[in-house]
C-alpha cells in the first residue's frame, strides 16, 4: 500500500506503448491499483484523514494519466460484458453513398419482388438483416405498381389519344383543328395490339377498353345475330362500347354456278380482277333501321355516339325503317345517343319523315353530322325541306353537301335546278339561328349572312361559331361564263369579298360568336397558299383584307386587329409569252395577308417558278 501511496505512476512509459491496442490481461494489470484504493475506501471510518487526503490524490492521478494525457493517453474501459451480434443494428446508409443497398460479405441470391413472402419460415431466420431493411426501405417497382396516369400515357402514345364523348369540347365543330366524328376511325392495328391485353390484368382491362371503344358492324340480320350472340357471351366487353358505327352493304354478289347458291357455304374464286363467275345485285338480306336500333339498344348501353353509312352506288336502295308486315311504326328509343353521324346519307334520309323518326328515336341527340357521297340536286332539295324540321335540341350541325374540292368552270346545271325550286340559303339561315356551331361544306351566298342576322336576336343568341366551307359562291342572273370558281375567276374573287363583307356585318347582331371562318378549298390551285379564306378567332383576323373589309371590322369590332398586311403576293413578273410569273414570299408557310387587288393579277394566267 505504502508503493500506491508513495509513487505517482506505478508503470513505466514502455507498457504503455505497448499495451496501446485493447487486451483484457493489461486492462486487469492497468486498473489495479484503482481495485486497492476501492478497498481502502471502504474502510474510511479506520484511516485517519491525512489518509483520505492521499488517496484521492493517487485517484485523480491515476485518472487524469490514462485519460487526459495528450502524449500518453490511456487505453480504453472494458466492456462489462461482450456484445451480442444479434442486437447491433447498424445505421442506415446515407442516400448518397454511391451502394446505399450493398451487402456485408457473401449472400444468397434471393427474390426481390416477393421477400420474405417466398421464403420459407426456418430461412427467414437466416437473413441478413441489413439486406432486409434495405428491401423494405427501397422496394423493387413493377409494371404493375405503377401508377395508372403512366399505364394511361404508355397506351396513348401506342393507340393514340382519345377524346371524352361526353364532353361538350370534345371532338366538336368550335376547334378548327380537331377531327370530326365523322372521320374518327377505328384503329388500324386492332388485330395485332389485342396481344397487349396479355401482359397483365391491369393491361387487359386497358387495351379492351380501347380496342372495343369504336365497332363497326356491317346492317345484315345474321351480321347483327352474330353481334348479339358475342356480347351476350362476353358481357362485360358491351360497357366498352361508346361508337357504334353500322353500314348497310348496296352490293351483294350472285353466282351464276350451282355451287354458289344461296345459304351455301363454298367460297368464290378470287382473282386480281374481282369474284369469279359473280355479277352484283341488290343485298337481299340488310336489316331494317327498326332491327338497328333494337341492337343499339340492347347490346350497347353505354354507347354516345352512333354511326349509319348508307352506302354509295348507281340507283342504291333506300334503307327500310320497317318490315312490311310490322305493325311497329316508331324506331324503338335509345337515350344514351348523343352525337349521330350520317354518311351517305341520301340511302338513308330522303324526306323530313325520315329525319322525325330518327330524331324522336334520339330524345337527347345533341349533334349532326350528315355528309352526302355525290353532290346532286336531290342532296340540296332533301336536306332543305329536313332543315325546316330541325328540332331545337339539336345544337351543332355539321353538313357537307359537296366535298369534290375543286375548281369549276361554270355552275353546274343541277345546282341551277334547286335554284328554281328554294333559295338554299335562306333554308341554311334559319337553322342556324338556332344552333350553338354551324360547320358546311357546300354552295352558298352573301344572302346567308344577312338572312341569319335577320332572324337573330343579339340578346338571346347561342350562335358561337361557324365555318364555311365554300364550293362555289351562288350568283344571281350570271353568265355561264361567269359562275365558275378558282383564284383565277374574278367574278370569284368578287363574290367572296361580298361573302365575307356580309359575315363581318352579321357579327354586329351575332355578339356571341368568337369563330367565323370561310374559306375556299382547291385541289388543283397551282399556288394553295394562295386559295382565299377569312378567320376570325381570338381577338384577331387573318386571310384576304380590302380597304372595304378593314373599314368594317374596324366599325363593327373595334377590338379585331390583324396580324399584319401585307400588300403583295412575293416578285411578280413576265415572261416572253406575257405571261404572269410569281415567287412567292410563302412557299410553305400558311399566309396570314391576301390583298384582294392581287388577284386581278392572277386572272391571265399564271406561272409559279
Amino acid at each position: 500500500m505504502a508503493i500506491a501511496v508513495g509513487d505517482p505512476a506505478p508503470f513505466p512509459p514502455e507498457d504503455l506503448v505497448a499495451h496501446d491496442t485493447f487486451d483484457s490481461s493489461c486492462a486487469r494489470d492497468v486498473y489495479l491499483p484503482r481495485e486497492v484504493s476501492i478497498d481502502r475506501r471502504r474502510d474510511v471510518d479506520d484511516i485517519d484523514d491525512q489518509d483520505d487526503e492521499g488517496t484521492v490524490f493517487v485517484e485523480l492521478a491515476a485518472i487524469m494519466t490514462a485519460t487526459s494525457t495528450p502524449v500518453t493517453p490511456g487505453p480504453s474501459s472494458p466492456p462489462l460484458e461482450p456484445p451480442k451480434s444479434a442486437d447491433f443494428i447498424p445505421p442506415t446508409r446515407p442516400s448518397s453513398t454511391p451502394f446505399p443497398n450493398a451487402q456485408q460479405g457473401p449472400s444468397e441470391i434471393r427474390c426481390l419482388t416477393c421477400q420474405p413472402a417466398c421464403l420459407d419460415p426456418d430461412v427467414r431466420l437466416l437473413q441478413d438483416p441489413v439486406t432486409t431493411a434495405a428491401i423494405d426501405e427501397h422496394p423493387v417497382l413493377t409494371l404493375t405498381q405503377l401508377p395508372a396516369e403512366i399505364h394511361e400515357c404508355i397506351l396513348d402514345h401506342i393507340f393514340g389519344y382519345r377524346v371524352s364523348t361526353s364532353s361538350p369540347s370534345s371532338l366538336s365543330i368550335p376547334s378548327v383543328n380537331a377531327r370530326s366524328w365523322s372521320t374518327a376511325l377505328r384503329h388500324s392495328r386492332r388485330k395485332e395490339l389485342s396481344n397487349l391485353a396479355l401482359v397483365s390484368p391491369l393491361w387487359r382491362d386497358l387495351i379492351q377498353e380501347r380496342l372495343y371503344r369504336h365497332i363497326k358492324l356491317k346492317a345484315t340480320v345474321s351480321a347483327a345475330d352474330g353481334v348479339m350472340d358475342f356480347f351476350v357471351q362476353h358481357p362485360h366487353l358491351s360497357t366498352y362500347v361508346k361508337h357504334v358505327e353500322i353500314w348497310f352493304p348496296v352490293f351483294q354478289p350472285k353466282f351464276q354456278h350451282p355451287a354458289f347458291e344461296e345459304g351455301s357455304l363454298a367460297l368464290p374464286t378470287v382473282s386480281p380482277e374481282g369474284i369469279a363467275s359473280a355479277t352484283y345485285g341488290l343485298p337481299t338480306d340488310n336489316a331494317t333501321m327498326q332491327e338497328v336500333f333494337f341492337l343499339v339498344r340492347q347490346t350497347f348501353p353505354e354507347a354516345r355516339v352512333m354511326t349509319l353509312e348508307g352506302g354509295e352506288r348507281k340507283k342504291a336502295p333506300r334503307v327500310r325503317y320497317n318490315l312490311a308486315n310490322s305493325s311497329l311504326g316508331e324506331l324503338p328509343q335509345i337515350p344514351t345517343i348523343r352525337a349521330l353521324i350520317v354518311k351517305g346519307q341520301w340511302n338513308i334520309i330522303r324526306q323530313p319523315r325520315d329525319w322525325e323518326a330518327i330524331s324522336k328515336a334520339l330524345p337527347n341527340l345533341e349533334e349532326w353530322h350528315g355528309t352526302y357521297a355525290k353532290p346532286k340536286s336531290k342532296s340540296y332539295l332533301s336536306m332543305a325541306h329536313t332543315l325546316d324540321v330541325l328540332d331545337r335540341k339539336i345544337t351543332k350541325l355539321n353538313l357537307c353537301l359537296e366535298c369534290d374540292y375543286r375548281r369549276e368552270i361554270t355552275c353546274p346545271p343541277y345546282y341551277l335546278k334547286v335554284c328554281e325550286q328554294v333559295h338554299w340559303c335562306e333554308k341554311l339561315a334559319v337553322a342556324a339561328s338556332h344552333l350553338e356551331h354551324l360547320s358546311y361544306t357546300g354552295r352558298v351566298c352573301h344572302s346567308f349572312f344577312d338572312i341569319l342576322a335577320r332572324y337573330t336576336d343579339p340578346r338571346t343568341t347561342r350562335l358561337k361559331t361557324i365555318d364555311i366551307t365554300v364550293k362555289n359562291c351562288c350568283r344571281q342572273n350570271a353568265q355561264w361564263n361567269e359562275s365558275g370558281s378558282g383564284i383565277t375567276d374574278m367574278h370569284f374573287i368578287s363574290a367572296f369579298e361580298q361573302l365575307v363583307l356580309s359575315g363581318i356585318r352579321a357579327l354586329e347582331r351575332l355578339k356571341a360568336v368568337n369563330l367565323l371562318r370561310i374559306r375556299y378549298v382547291d385541289l388543283d390551285s397551282p399556288v394553295p397558299p394562295l386559295n382565299p379564306y377569312f378567320l376570325v378567332r381570338d381577338g384577331w383576323c387573318s386571310g384576304v383584307w380590302s380597304d372595304q373589309i378593314l373599314g368594317e371590322i374596324h366599325r363593327v369590332r373595334p377590338n379585331i386587329r390583324f396580324k399584319e398586311i401585307v400588300d403583295s403576293f412575293g416578285e411578280v413578273g413576265y415572261n416572253k409569252e406575257g405571261r404572269l410569273i410569281i415567287s412567292p414570299d410563302f412557299p410553305k408557310s400558311r399566309v396570314l395577308s391576301l390583298k384582294l387587288a392581287n388577284y386581278a393579277m392572277l386572272a391571265g394566267g399564271i406561272t409559279i417558278l
